[in-house]
């Protein structure tokens, strides 16, 4: 979602500690054109000319790049980029016992929901043409999980899990490292949990394409999934269509629809959640109530002021927190389909009923008891979601993600003749002369 320009905006002054930052507010009551009010901001043209140069220096010189790249973005100097499979396999035996059986748990849940969308393709006879459809698994997926500022165990989970589950042959992950160049152990556990083949330690958009062409120790995969920064997006963006990508997966992004029944401390912790995840993300709060967001307001303030990373918090809702207040419930809901947000929360009344009427999220959270943490680790449903508003046209991660769908196609002699003359007469239409030929060749069994 960005820095949206949403009509005008009035700030108001809480008496609350002047440190804490004020959520924008834009009041778009009475407004016709919320498309409008609601316009996405120009991209950037900068990250985008990073990332090419980045892609180009990787193409050209492979694993030389990717050292270089990974001493000037992640401040150290790797010799093997591949993390040795005795360190992934011996990460689980050194896990905290609480952390093993809550990895376990999402990983179970998760395999359980990806499971459920393993199809097998299916056949169709229609009087001696039989058309199938072959659901076939990529032979190699690469996997990103994002690190520098934290380790997430749980994308791993997310990415490679539904890869195995679609009969992925090989599944590579690739993740940034430390500054000492090693891998946290708890991501390394995850993707011995997962059964992922190779972890190589380099991240950015230095990763992506590495994994889209290949390097001497990296070999090409032929799908690529996982969330990231900007640059990790907008270099899988890059190599879209040298590669299968799962969508446009950037910084996080999450808008709640409250009303008057919503509880403000867990509108505003919900806020904080997202807004955690560091830059460039989004944080909204949609409403047609003054009290509530004066209300939400007031509670961030309260959270925030112990909260252990709250100045990064603050710069990230100062920068692209904000306030949208609208007429009434059906106003919130266009506002949401134009918005298109990865993370969608409705704390309202008859939020299910709403829930059947979004047609643009990337994931919805359905009441009091659903914050879009749950999803983030063991709801089951996969947490690498469009963002950027491609949820318009984009879907969560899923098995399919990993599969191609192969038609196959069988005539027998009678059907091929009550078919012929129709190929024939609608190829004539098109001037291709030869596509005619390859049925009327066939004909001449008849004569």
């Amino acid at each position: 979602m960005g820095h949206p320009s949403m009509g005008a905006r009035t700030n108001k002054v809480h008496d609350y500690h002047a440190s804490v930052p004020m959520l924008a507010r834009s009041d778009l009551r009475g407004v016709a054109d919320l498309a409008s009010a609601l316009a996405p901001p120009p991209d950037d043209p900068g990250p985008v000319r990073a990332v090419r140069e980045i892609v180009a220096e990787v193409r050209e010189r492979g694993d030389a790049a990717l050292r270089d790249l990974t001493e000037r973005f992640d401040g150290c100097r790797v010799g093997d980029l591949r993390v040795p499979t005795t360190d992934v396999a011996g990460a689980l035996d050194g896990l905290a016992s609480d952390v093993l059986e809550s990895l376990e748990y999402a990983h179970g849940e998760i395999a359980a929901y990806h499971a459920a969308q393993r199809t097998g393709g299916f056949t169709l006879d229609r009087d001696g043409v039989r058309l199938t459809e072959r659901v076939v698994p990529v032979a190699r997926a690469g996997c990103y999980a994002p690190g520098g500022r934290a380790a997430y165990p749980s994308t791993v989970l997310m990415t490679a899990v539904p890869a195995r589950i679609a009969g992925v042959d090989e599944v590579a992950l690739c993740v940034p490292p430390g500054p000492d160049g090693t891998v946290p152990p708890v991501t390394l556990a995850a993707a011995a949990l997962a059964g992922v083949d190779a972890v190589y330690r380099v991240g950015g958009a230095q990763a992506v394409a590495a994994m889209a062409y290949g390097t001497e120790t990296i070999p090409a995969v032929d799908v690529i999934v996982g969330p990231g920064n900007v640059y990790v997006a907008l270099a899988k963006r890059e190599v879209a269509g040298i590669v299968g990508i799962d969508g446009f997966a950037g910084p996080s992004e999450i808008a709640i629809l409250a009303d008057e029944t919503a509880d403000p401390r867990w509108v505003a912790a919900d806020l904080l959640a997202q807004a955690e995840h560091g830059p460039g993300g989004a944080a909204l709060v949609l409403t047609w109530h003054d009290a509530v967001a004066d209300a939400v307001e007031r509670a961030l303030g309260e959270l925030l002021a112990d909260a252990p990373q709250r100045a990064e918090i603050e710069a990230t809702l100062g920068a692209t927190g904000r306030v949208v207040l609208v007429d009434d419930v059906d106003a919130a809901r266009a506002a949401i389909d134009i918005l298109a947000p990865e993370h969608l929360e409705l704390v309202c009344s008859d939020a299910e009923k709403l829930a059947d009427d979004i047609r643009n999220a990337g994931a919805i959270f359905v009441g009091n008891y659903a914050p879009a943490a749950l999803g983030d680790y063991l709801a089951g449903v996969n947490h690498v979601l469009p963002t950027a508003r491609t949820a318009r046209f984009a879907s969560a991660l899923r098995v399919d993600t990993f599969c191609k769908h192969v038609h196959v196609v069988e005539v027998d002699q009678p059907a091929f003749a009550r078919v012929a003359p129709a190929v024939v007469t609608l190829a004539g239409v098109e001037g291709l002369v030869e596509h005619a030929r390859s049925v009327t060749i066939r004909q001449e069994w008849k004569t």
